[in-house]
């Protein structure tokens, strides 16, 4: 069923062209992402569809039946309400059906009645629709989604009007999440965030019943829950199919062709255009000539592909190498105001690594970097820095920029030997130009001030960066960027991020920090999710085994070989499960690109243009044939799979 659709819409701010000729659909269950730069219009595409903006031309079409929920970019509920009870607000209808159901369990105390009978069957038909409403699990949703956006330490009781700004989005969002619409319009629903909660959302939307259409820089978050990717440049749409990473490869593949076709259809006018101005004056010529003047006119000239890269440029150097030990944290206790917030850290970075710091929001990562970053002072305990050391930090709350400055001057100001011309330069890289530099720094967006901070930073030149949340603010191409310079530098990195694609590609070693200890997992974040959910399977093990034995369970399994065995043997098999589900799971998306494909193609060969042409149309046959026996040879893997599932 189509829930939206948007038919060549457009919007301007004033002069300024916003959105042109849009097209976007949904259809139920669809997981849809929208992506492009910072600027390109996602935010007021959304707006737009929410009904929160007009729009120029164009058509909205949306269903009568259809509901949608839309949260906008870090809006937060403001709120005189406890939790609880802005949380029950979505089931006020329920709680209206349950009283009328305590008023008729009232008269149905009296069997006497005249009215008795019909009270008897009123009663049955409303209790039945309460059930199928959820009127029996609501209050199990309200906690559960409390739970997993990281409420279940609160009371219920607390007044909304108390919290955080980052507690108020994440309310908002479980409040939209109770209410179920047909289609859920998420932008930037990962913000405020941390990794926990966020694979309980993942999860949670995996599994939701409606559309989604969402607006995330959150790579990783994109490739788990998207199975479509609409790009939003040049004021335009492209549909892609599949997630993220596929729509990455798929758009290169696309550019890349069309830049091809571009080239030979270029290279064939150019012939053409030749051979008419060489021979259209001759006589024994000029008729082969016009021949080829016709073949120019009937020529539909290709548009030579837009290719939107304006990105920032730049790289990180160092002035000096350090020695090989680079930084030793011994026994540090952390606090402020005499309150402790964590204590007994031991940790130790060496030349050349790259160390991301995670643990859940509240847990003291940020503390921690700012000690050793030298912004705070410990407690207790004792941080040791190698031999040529220098820092380079980046603060998430860009608090090292004077908000009174302009962009020129908060750089020049810092390196006032450099000259100006190279000062502009290197804010050039930074995507600021012309008058830009003249902006005042209080005047600029979360991303300006990332991109500005960052362009501080490299001039530092350190051979040590410590680097706390470097990609919020940035759009998916400045995370690339930001990505490749680090992965090109030659220093050392220690680096604490919610961004788990980031962490993937830049982390050598993951350190979590908990109440109890700092661990350390030498590898990246998959490697870290591989290690966690390991020692998740070896506690369940352990739990089911002390549940099913009177004998005491050995400390350490290695301690005991046949318990080892038991746990090997549950453990590979496990793995296998997990490797059949994927293999399912991949199979169910190569059949449904496939018959996507072979839907466009016989679309493709229903235009005139291309049944009138031979060769066109027998090479999409050719190929539909072919896609159809890959459809048939998936589906016999994919069914023996299920039955080993089974």
């Amino acid at each position: 069923m189509i829930l939206l659709q948007c038919v060549q819409l457009s919007k301007s701010f004033g002069a300024e062209k916003i959105l042109s000729n849009v097209k976007l659909e949904v259809q139920s269950r669809d997981r849809i992402a929208l992506v492009g730069r910072n600027g390109a219009g996602k935010s007021t595409l959304l707006k737009i569809i929410a009904k929160e903006l007009s729009y120029d031309t164009g058509d909205l079409i949306i269903p009568k039946n259809v509901s949608i929920g839309y949260l906008a970019q870090d809006s937060g509920l403001n709120s005189h309400r406890s939790i609880w009870e802005e949380m029950l607000l979505v089931f006020e209808h329920l709680q209206r059906m349950e009283q009328s159901l305590r008023k008729l369990e009232e008269k149905m105390s009296d069997p006497s009645d005249s009215n008795y009978e019909k009270v008897l069957l009123e009663y049955d038909q409303m209790q039945q629709d309460f059930k199928d409403l959820g009127g029996y699990q609501y209050e199990a949703d309200i906690r559960g989604i409390l739970s997993g956006l990281n409420f279940s330490s609160f009371d219920y009781s607390t007044k909304i009007n108390t919290l955080s700004g980052g507690q108020k989005t994440r309310l908002a969002l479980g409040k939209l999440l109770l209410t179920k619409p047909d289609l859920l319009i998420l932008d930037e629903p990962t913000n405020h965030l941390d990794i926990e909660t966020l694979t309980w959302l993942e999860n949670y939307l995996s599994g939701y019943d409606g559309a989604i259409l969402v607006v995330s820089h959150d790579r990783y978050f994109l490739d788990r829950v998207v199975n479509q990717v609409y790009e939003l440049s040049f004021n335009q749409t492209i549909k892609y199919i599949g997630n993220y990473s596929n729509y990455l490869e798929e758009k290169e593949k696309r550019l890349e062709i069309e830049l091809k076709n571009y080239e030979k259809q270029q290279g064939e006018i150019k012939k053409l255009e030749e051979f008419v101005q060489k021979n259209i004056a001759r006589a024994s010529t000029s008729n082969r000539a016009k021949s080829r003047r016709k073949q120019l006119d009937k020529i539909n000239p290709l548009n030579q592909p837009q290719i939107d890269d304006h990105s920032a440029k730049f790289r990180f150097e160092i002035q000096k190498q350090s020695g090989n030990d680079v930084l030793t944290v011994d026994q540090l206790v952390l606090g402020y105001d005499k309150h402790i917030l964590i204590e007994n850290v031991n940790l130790k970075l060496t030349r050349g690594e790259s160390v991301a710091l995670i643990g859940p929001n509240g847990i003291g990562k940020s503390t921690l970097i700012k000690a050793i970053s030298k912004k705070l002072k410990p407690i207790e305990g004792n941080i040791y820095y190698g031999s040529n050391v220098a820092i380079g930090y980046y603060d998430q709350e860009q608090t090292e920029l004077s908000s009174n400055k302009t962009v020129l001057k908060e750089l020049w100001d810092e390196y006032p030997q450099t000259i100006e011309k190279d000062i502009r330069t290197v804010l050039g890289n930074f995507l600021f130009s012309g008058d830009d530099v003249l902006k005042s720094v209080s005047d600029l967006s979360g991303g300006e001030k990332a991109r500005l901070a960052l362009a501080k930073l490299m001039m530092k030149k350190s051979n040590l960066l410590i680097l706390d949340e470097p990609t919020n603010h940035l759009d998916l191409d400045s995370k690339e960027v930001l990505e490749s310079a680090l992965i090109d530098y030659p220093g050392t990195l220690l680096f604490v991020s919610h961004d788990r694609y980031f962490v993937n590609r830049m982390a050598t070693r993951v350190v979590e920090l908990s109440e109890k200890n700092v661990t350390n997992y030498l590898g990246n974040y998959d490697y870290y999710l591989e290690k966690k959910l390991e020692q998740e399977e070896w506690k369940q093990l352990q739990e089911e085994i002390i549940a099913n034995s009177s004998t005491n369970f050995p400390s350490r399994p290695s301690e005991n070989q046949s318990v080892r065995t038991d746990y090997e043997r549950e453990k590979e098999l496990k793995k296998i499960q997990r490797q059949r589900q994927r293999k399912i799971e991949e199979l169910e998306k190569e059949i449904e690109q496939a018959e996507e494909q072979i839907a466009s193609w016989e679309e493709e060969l229903c235009l005139p243009e291309v049944f009138q042409d031979h060769e066109k149309s027998l090479e999409l046959n050719e190929s539909i044939e072919k896609a159809k026996e890959n459809i048939h040879s998936w589906m016999e893997e994919w069914e023996t799979l299920q039955l080993e599932e089974s």
